[in-house]
């Protein structure tokens, strides 16, 4: 992949699509409660908000009005997902990087960070310690440098999905990894991804050349924000697009974050599968400016607001932060979290090792094992789901916003979340969230209809409990 400034060839529709000043216009208007009101109504009904409507979410910071905007986001959420959390972890590939990101631990500057590649053996060693523990679905990570290319990597992907580990298997893996041009896409396409995930980082092109000193390709903002674009006329149809919040103003970002994901719908028919919203967090040899760390209760409204104005959209909460407030957090609207997470080389199998600041990106807030976080979200009513159904089944891209805009996924999500969830309780829970599961599975199952689905599903749920079958999806 490379890495210098030679033209090459962006997406057809490519054009720098974040007008600051609109955008700024936008965040000083001030809104009434009948227009909140309205913008929230919108939002029940399930319509992806404009700009203007996001802004007016943005605008109403009273206590009262906060309080009305998370209820929404709690009901919203129920409504297009019910009360399942999908489970992943990341696996990080390679540390070496050719930018220069002030933010970021794995710069090329910073002479402490200890930087390496995994080997195909040390690949294999990764992906057995998840299956171990049970995970189902993971997302490879890549720093941005030439060895990285879109053929090491569709490898990689190719590698990950060939280990079994007794009824262990990796059934999803995801890519967060530097823009490439179209071939590049359709070559890690190719491998068999789920999501292709590409942060913009900053959407304010001033602090995105501030925090980018270089003259690589990271440095250059439209080849970067067109990226998804290009991964989408590949045939990616599944991308995830986030920012990291305290680099600029949280609210000026989740305007960015609309903005791209309206692009996207307006474009390509679909809008990016999920967003993440990661915050800054201590890392390695990094010294940042405190002027844009985002707090708490500004965080949980940056969730909530972004749950309303991408309804059909999977929210990713990462184990940045910490498990109090990851528990809070997923009533307004998170579909997704990462669990039992290693972020440094090898960390799966080598934790403890007396360097791992030095392999880390940044430093984690809830460092909980898969099965502490799952049996915590059982316990606060949640269905973890390791389903991979949709994306060997093709539905994904327009075909998932046929099947999610009617609400009828979670007809489907339900049962495969249910079947996953057995999976992981027979083969891999403790004595406590194996009780607890079976108890939850049961309370589930009362909730659903009588009728051929629900009998369907009954009979697959014992056929995983007796017999030893796996991967039963509807």
């Amino acid at each position: 992949m490379s890495t210098t400034t030679e033209p090459v060839k962006l997406s057809e529709s490519a054009h720098d699509f974040i007008d600051e000043a609109e955008l700024h216009g936008l965040l000083d208007r001030r809104t009434a409660r009948e227009e909140l009101s309205a913008v929230i109504a919108k939002s029940m009904a399930k319509e992806p908000l404009s700009l203007a409507e996001t802004a007016v979410l943005l605008a109403a910071d009273d206590e009262e009005s906060c309080q009305q905007i998370f209820e929404a986001a709690r009901q919203l959420k129920r409504d297009v997902y019910g009360n399942r959390i999908v489970l992943f972890a990341p696996l990080y590939v390679g540390s070496s990087c050719t930018n220069d990101c002030l933010y970021c631990a794995f710069r090329r500057s910073n002479p402490d960070v200890v930087r390496r590649t995994l080997s195909p053996d040390d690949l294999r060693a990764q992906v057995e310690a998840l299956e171990r523990k049970g995970h189902k679905r993971t997302i490879l990570v890549f720093g941005e440098h030439p060895s990285y290319s879109p053929e090491f990597i569709a490898e990689c992907v190719r590698t990950v999905y060939s280990v079994k580990v007794d009824r262990g298997e990796i059934r999803r893996v995801n890519v967060n990894a530097a823009p490439m041009d179209h071939a590049g896409f359709a070559t890690v396409r190719a491998a068999g991804i789920g999501t292709f995930q590409i942060f913009q980082e900053t959407y304010h092109h001033e602090t995105y050349s501030q925090v980018h000193p270089q003259k690589t390709r990271k440095g250059d903002y439209l080849w970067r924000l067109d990226a998804l674009a290009r991964a989408m006329e590949a045939g990616c149809d599944d991308v995830g697009i986030g920012v990291l919040f305290g680099l600029h103003d949280w609210k000026f970002e989740v305007l960015g974050l609309v903005a791209h994901a309206l692009y996207l719908q307006k474009h390509y028919n679909v809008g990016p599968h999920t967003i993440s919203f990661p915050r800054l967090r201590p890392a390695h040899g990094v010294k940042i400016g405190e002027k844009h760390l985002v707090s708490d209760r500004d965080f949980k409204r940056l969730v909530a607001i972004l749950r309303l104005s991408v309804p059909y959209t999977g929210l990713i909460l990462t184990a940045r932060e910490p498990a109090d407030l990851r528990r809070e957090v997923l009533a307004f609207g998170v579909s997704q979290i990462d669990a039992g997470s290693r972020i440094e080389l090898g960390g799966y199998t080598e934790a403890g090792d007396a360097q791992v600041m030095e392999r880390e990106q940044f430093q984690l807030g809830d460092v909980r094992s898969l099965d502490e976080v799952i049996k915590e979200l059982m316990v606060d009513g949640y269905v973890p789901s390791f389903c991979t159904a949709c994306y060997r089944l093709g539905r994904t891209g327009e075909h998932f916003m046929e099947f999610a805009i009617p609400g009828f996924i979670q007809n489907l999500c339900t049962p495969n979340a249910l079947s996953t969830l057995t999976e992981y309780l027979v083969d891999y829970a403790g004595e406590e969230t194996r009780t607890a599961g079976m108890s939850l599975i049961e309370q589930e199952l009362q909730r659903l209809p009588e009728g051929k689905r629900k009998a369907d599903l009954t009979e697959r749920l014992r056929k995983i409990r007796e017999t030893g079958a796996r991967d039963l999806y509807f």
